[in-house]
């Protein structure tokens, strides 16, 4: 846990200032690309956990599984977040891929462990007007979801859902991460695409949604293009 604790209190000094101002209603997106078998990955983590406390960002962990040969398998892992990470290379021309890495509202690309990058990573993404409005609610057993076109919109607009566990404590035992215990959070899993949208008219939908984690729905540029806007219900 040493390792990590160095990583806190610099994050959280810039956060303080005016390094990450998105507007509540209309929060920037921080997806992470991290394995519990990556030596990398436990600074990038703790600075995930460190925005999971902000309104004004929705950052998700997304496991993903190309590390579990190395002799550690990451239960968190799922392969449609590898595939979501080769997608976002492929339209940024990159043939690799690498964790920690961080997508800032499908647009910037830094590396998850250097907090002042990713910092100015979320004050850029905050500084572009989204050209929707997005809002969710939980009604009973469903998730109601109605955007709002406010500027002119891709032709197709991809409509995700996703769920997130909020923390969890993993013992690792074997691997480049043998003997650390590291807390994640707001862990990704249950990503889905409910729909599309041509943006023309406003939208609405139903989604059934079971448990209390908490629920992201956001609206996405096809071929990983741009998030052009993110909400989330929480209980």
């Amino acid at each position: 846990m040493n390792r990590l604790t160095t990583w806190m209190a610099p994050l959280a000094m810039l956060l303080a200032g005016s390094a990450a101002e998105a507007q509540q209603d209309n929060p920037v997106l921080v997806e992470l690309f991290t394995s519990q078998g990556c030596a990398a990955c436990p600074p990038a983590d703790a600075v995930l956990a460190e925005l999971s406390n902000r309104e004004d960002v929705i950052p998700l962990a997304l496991h993903v599984d190309y590390w579990d040969y190395i002799g550690w398998k990451d239960d968190f892992a799922d392969p449609g977040f590898t595939k979501r990470q080769k997608g976002y290379a492929r339209a940024a021309g990159r043939r690799s891929l690498y964790t920690p890495q961080m997508i800032v509202n499908g647009r910037y690309d830094v590396v998850g462990s250097r907090p002042m990058k990713v910092v100015d990573a979320i004050r850029a993404a905050s500084e572009t007007a989204s050209p929707a409005k997005l809002l969710v609610a939980r009604d009973g057993d469903q998730l109601v979801i109605r955007a709002e076109p406010l500027a002119k919109l891709p032709p197709e607009t991809v409509i995700h859902l996703v769920r997130y566990a909020p923390e969890k404590t993993v013992s690792i035992e074997d691997g480049e991460n043998a003997g650390l215990e590291v807390t994640y959070t707001n862990i990704a899993h249950g990503w889905q695409v409910i729909g599309s949208w041509d943006g023309q008219k406003p939208y609405e939908t139903s989604v059934p949604l079971e448990g209390d984690d908490p629920a992201v729905v956001l609206l996405q540029e096809a071929q990983f293009g741009p998030v052009l806007a993110s909400a989330r219900w929480k209980d």
